[in-house]
């Protein structure tokens, strides 16, 4: 799978920005508060703990790690894909596929051919994939629920420094010294919520929303094939089917593709 940098490119130049606008007017090191950072990042990750199972909150570093790959699927590469096992299907019996199900990278594929190859019925066949396909996305959702649900509570205990912050600066009117420690901190607290909510913890969810879309787009391309193959239909049909599933900014791509697949079989 290709690399995607355009996340991190994004997210360095969110930081630059800010940056640039403490550094025009102001000084940088005093808007770097411990604290507040602790109260922000750990208070919100400690409710994480309440909200979420251990087990799940494991994931977020492979859920980051996904980030950083490309979401668009190689539409092309399954569409050439079942158009070659419904031809050899067609010409040398379905059987003759089985063998090549061992260089098939793709599980969903695998495990819907070989229900075709066993000769199950294409009802049993549609509700094994339904139901593989829901565990599909249960397991994708999961990671972009646990950073929206962080992008909520990032500022909420934003607010909760804030309020903390102004404890301490009205309990100590009489020593002017903890005024400017007690406004540092509730104004810091803030801005690191709303930092770490609008430029880290959403964007990553909406990422990963976008992601998780595109798998289940995948999945019913790949269970309408399947099918396709099972009911014996024409290979040039099949292809007409699956790119109906296409998006936009997809369909050129893969239409050279399948026109220079079928250049190189005639």
């Amino acid at each position: 799978m290709k690399k995607n940098i355009v996340p991190f490119v994004g997210f360095i130049l969110g930081v630059a920005l800010i940056v640039w606008s403490i550094t025009s007017s102001g000084n940088l090191t005093s808007f770097v508060d411990v604290p507040s950072l602790i109260i922000t990042l750990g208070g919100s990750f400690s409710a994480l703990l309440i909200s979420y199972p251990l087990k799940t909150l494991k994931k977020i570093p492979s859920v980051v790690k996904n980030l950083m790959m490309d979401p668009n699927k190689d539409y092309g590469k399954l569409i050439k894909g079942f158009s070659e096992y419904s031809r050899k299907a067609r010409s040398q019996g379905i059987l003759s596929i089985e063998g090549d199900l061992k260089e098939e990278d793709n599980e969903l594929v695998v495990t819907g051919l070989q229900m075709v190859i066993d000769g199950m019925d294409p009802e049993n066949i549609q509700e094994i994939l339904d139901i593989k396909i829901d565990n599909i996305e249960k397991r994708h959702r999961e990671g972009q629920e646990i950073f929206f649900k962080w992008g909520e509570l990032a500022p909420a205990f934003g607010m909760i420094g804030t309020l903390i912050g102004l404890i301490i600066m009205l309990g100590e009117l009489d020593d002017p010294s903890a005024i400017g420690v007690g406004m540092a901190t509730a104004l810091l607290t803030t801005l690191y919520g709303s930092f770490m909510a609008n430029l880290v913890f959403l964007p990553i969810a909406t990422n990963l929303k976008l992601q998780t879309d595109k798998e289940m787009q995948m999945c019913e391309m790949i269970t309408e094939g399947i099918l396709a193959i099972q009911a014996g239909q024409n290979p040039r049909i099949i292809e007409q089917k699956l790119r109906s599933y296409l998006p936009d900014d997809n369909k050129e791509e893969v239409l050279e593709e399948s026109g220079q697949l079928q250049r190189e079989e005639q």
